[in-house]
């Protein structure tokens, strides 16, 4: 017999939470163990990879890069080859002297600039006579003369009754945002245009050795025996010489461009691809549906390109992202040392070399462009860095 229930009973309470019994405070790793979501091989990569901190800073540090490259031109007034000999060396931040009714700006080569309120350039007054003896010039300004005195540093204006103009402030260049260099050129949209080059050439070369590295070493490791032996000998031979001096060499012989750049890293750097590709299919290649594949009578062809090359893709992707940037400074170091393009089509490195004139007195145009290359190796290197953790099997738990 059922017995009516007590309505004089009082539900418990919730226990407190210094209780032992009561609710479990947990934190965020502690729930990813006690319940995860089942997630497909893509959506387990990229839950790892975006986890990791340096990988998402790379990633974001190459896609504003790109974005720099490939869309900063549409907004840039000035063409990467377009010169003024009359706004040379202008840095991004100016030292000006202020007359009152302008602002002047002293050049390293003894020329005025004249300036806005707002930074943005005017132009240059013209230069009516020397006094080499007591070193100073005179420039006509605004129907008066003015007088630059360079006897020392830092150079003086003087007016009309041979006072000292003192007044001086600090401004933006607006005009010139990342300054000009030593031939009145925007290093602004020269930076865009060299690091689209520099991409342009990294990305082919990297696609070039991905394509020989991965057939190279796929078909060794799958044939084995003396086949494998006499494809690592050539693999040796080319690793013989120093790369670097080897790309110099082919790079000689070669014409200066474009082409001739992605030729002469496409047929080198392809070595270390190989050799990895190679060791993954030899483990690969065990495996219990390789076997089955050659049982049901699959020809050589399908079994690496549908399922040994499949499965070798995590080790392939992180060796290509760590090409890129091995790439992106070969052509950096190719075009610094005048191997690169030819004037007056610009790369990171051609910038790099332009500076070296001009290093004491405009340190800004080497800074600009090895800034550049500096983003791109660690973006690069932290996205591989990343893609080699998320591709890790090992690291699923």
């Amino acid at each position: 017999m059922i017995e009516p229930l007590d309505n004089n009973l009082v539900a418990p309470s919730l226990p407190p939470m210094d209780d032992p019994w009561g609710r479990l405070e947990t934190s965020v790793v502690e729930r990813e163990k006690l319940w995860s979501k089942n997630r497909t091989f893509l959506e387990d990569v990229w839950f790892r990879f975006r986890n990791k901190f340096t990988s998402i800073f790379g990633l974001a540090l190459i896609l504003l890069v790109l974005l720099f490259a490939l869309t900063g031109p549409r907004f840039s007034k000035f063409s990467y080859k377009e010169q003024n000999l009359a706004y040379v060396n202008l840095p991004p931040y100016f030292r000006v002297i202020d007359l009152g009714d302008g602002y002047l700006y002293v050049t390293s080569n003894l020329k005025l600039i004249e300036l806005d309120a707002f930074g943005r350039v005017l132009g240059a007054p013209e230069k009516l006579r020397a006094d080499d003896a007591n070193k100073q010039v005179v420039f006509a300004y605004k129907e008066r003369e003015l007088i630059l005195d360079y006897q020392q540093k830092p150079y003086t204006i003087l007016d009309d009754s041979r006072q000292r103009i003192d007044s001086r402030k600090f401004m933006w260049n607006k005009t010139y945002l990342l300054g000009s260099d030593s031939l009145g050129r925007d290093m602004m949209a020269r930076l865009m245009y060299g690091a689209r080059i520099s991409l342009l050439v990294a990305v082919m070369a990297a696609l070039t050795n991905l394509l020989i590295g991965v057939l190279f070493g796929s078909i060794s490791a799958y044939c084995g025996g003396m086949v494998d032996n006499v494809m690592m000998r050539i693999v040796d031979m080319i690793s013989i010489l120093p790369l670097t001096l080897y790309v110099i060499l082919i790079k000689i012989f070669l014409d200066t461009g474009l082409s001739s750049i992605v030729l002469a890293l496409g047929t080198v750097y392809w070595v270390n691809m190989a050799r990895v590709v190679r060791g993954e299919i030899l483990s690969l290649k065990q495996r219990d549906f390789v076997l089955a594949s050659i049982t049901i009578g699959s020809s050589a062809k399908t079994i690496l390109l549908r399922h040994l090359i499949p499965n070798a893709m995590g080790p392939i992707l992180v060796t290509m992202t760590m090409l890129i940037p091995q790439a992106i400074f070969m052509e950096a170091f190719l075009s610094f040392i005048g191997l690169g393009l030819a004037p007056p089509l610009a790369s990171l490195g051609t910038m790099c070399s332009d500076a070296l004139a001009t290093l004491r007195t405009s340190a800004y145009q080497l800074f600009e462009p090895a800034l550049l290359i500096c983003f791109l190796m660690f973006g690069f290197n932290f996205v591989g860095d990343g893609l080699r953790d998320a591709l890790d099997p090992k690291l699923k738990k």
